[in-house]
């Protein structure tokens, strides 16, 4: 185990969660006090299973604890089983939810394979149908759900409001003697929806255990209040995330900016960062920045996360930012190895720094740290390891002299699983 005294100060962490009623999806524990649980979603035509199964296990193995899949044709439908046996036979047991929009009640009666495949289903009440159709559409999804023993996430979505429920709170707060503004009434839509759908589905019979909350907008300070909210009105585990959040750092911006937020007020149980992915890039992007908003908050790790100088007029070689990219992908390289070998290694804290002037100090904070000369310092690069200094390393190799170090300590100091 990791035997380094680095840890936060107490006062430093989020406050505690929220209590409420955990949900069991497959083998991964939502709500109920279980660790914030990190999700994605596949962009691939459900309908090709051999596309779609490679992204889910791409997606599994970059740390996704469960992944959604479109199901929104038959086509699709029949092809769940197919990527639930594929992803079995390449060993990744990731749940799979079904993320369905109009039809999903026609499509789990035709295919009951999908309906047994499906670790949760995901319904949206402002489209599972229309008028006097609308409880009946969502009623037969609930019943699948029953039958086969499912949990569902009931996802309300600014973009897709129940108009018919709209138009009521409307008139209802025209006659209010103090009127709320258009966004207050455009809330109180989005959370009754979610709140009287799963009210709804325990009074057909659907534990109340089985049963996982969300209420998506594409506005920070819209999604900061909404869930701020419905916290206080419900004990549903809650699934966080802001829809369409956007490309690159705008969406990575704003998705942390709410996200933190509410983790920070112990609000959310699982969480998505909904990128959209650069074209041609990977989507386990989406995956690693949740992942990193959690561990940067000390709310969970996964993974050593490498500190590293920022760089000004000392540190004029770039060689320090090409040492911290490296040991940052061989880090991320090896987790998968490490993750099952070694006992408490995503604990692990590194600092790769480019001058005398923060380099020797934040090194010592880390397990293992570096600290590289800077503009016109002496040629030596001092390594420390759990706040002691261990050696200096010179010449061309200091890169793969350091990754060495690394590879050697985690050996050493963590404990073999099994061992």
């Amino acid at each position: 185990m990791n035997d380094s005294n680095h840890t936060k100060p107490r006062e430093a962490l989020p406050q505690a969660r929220r209590p409420n009623v955990g949900v069991q999806i497959g083998k991964v524990r939502v709500g109920g006090g279980a660790p914030i649980v990190v999700q994605s979603m596949t962009n691939t035509d459900t309908e090709d299973p051999i596309s779609t199964a490679k992204q889910i296990a791409e997606l599994a193995r970059a740390g996704s604890e469960l992944v959604r899949i479109t199901v929104n044709t038959p086509a699709a439908a029949a092809a769940v089983p197919r990527i639930v046996e594929r992803l079995a036979m390449m060993g990744v047991d990731v749940p799979i939810i079904g993320d369905f929009h109009y039809n999903g009640h026609q499509l789990l009666e035709q295919e009951p394979a999908c309906a047994e495949a499906l670790a949760k289903y995901r319904i949206n009440p402002g489209n599972v149908g229309f008028g006097k159709k609308k409880d009946a559409q969502f009623g037969a999804i609930i019943e699948k759900a029953i039958q086969y023993g499912k949990p569902v996430r009931i996802g309300a979505n600014w973009g897709s409001l129940d108009q018919g429920m709209v138009a009521t709170l409307m008139d209802e707060n025209a006659q209010r003697a103090e009127p709320w503004d258009a966004g207050h009434v455009a809330r109180e839509a989005l959370i009754r929806s979610a709140l009287d759908s799963a009210a709804l589905a325990e009074k057909i019979g659907l534990p109340r255990e089985r049963i996982i909350l969300s209420c998506k907008v594409s506005g920070v300070q819209e999604l900061i209040a909404v869930y701020r909210d419905i916290a206080v009105r419900c004990d549903y585990a809650l699934h966080l995330g802001l829809t369409e959040a956007g490309m690159g750092s705008k969406g990575i911006t704003a998705s942390s900016a709410a996200l933190a937020v509410l983790l920070q007020e112990g609000i959310g149980d699982t969480i998505r960062i909904s990128l959209t992915p650069e074209p041609g890039a990977s989507r386990t992007g989406e995956v690693i920045v949740a992942q990193e908003l959690l561990q940067t908050m000390g709310l969970r790790a996964f993974t050593p996360l490498v500190t590293a100088c920022p760089g000004c007029g000392r540190t004029t070689s770039e060689f320090f930012q090409e040492l911290a990219k490296t040991v940052q992908e061989h880090v991320r390289a090896q987790m998968p190895a490490w993750r099952v070998q070694y006992d408490g290694v995503e604990n692990l804290t590194l600092a790769v720094m480019g001058c005398v002037v923060n380099g020797p100090g934040e090194s010592k904070h880390a397990n293992i740290g570096i600290s590289l000369p800077g503009n016109g310092e002496a040629p030596a690069a001092p390594v420390f390891i759990d706040g002691e200094k261990a050696m200096t390393l010179r010449g061309d190799n200091i890169a793969s002299e350091f990754v060495g170090i690394l590879d050697d300590y985690v050996a050493r100091k963590y404990a073999a699983r099994g061992g």
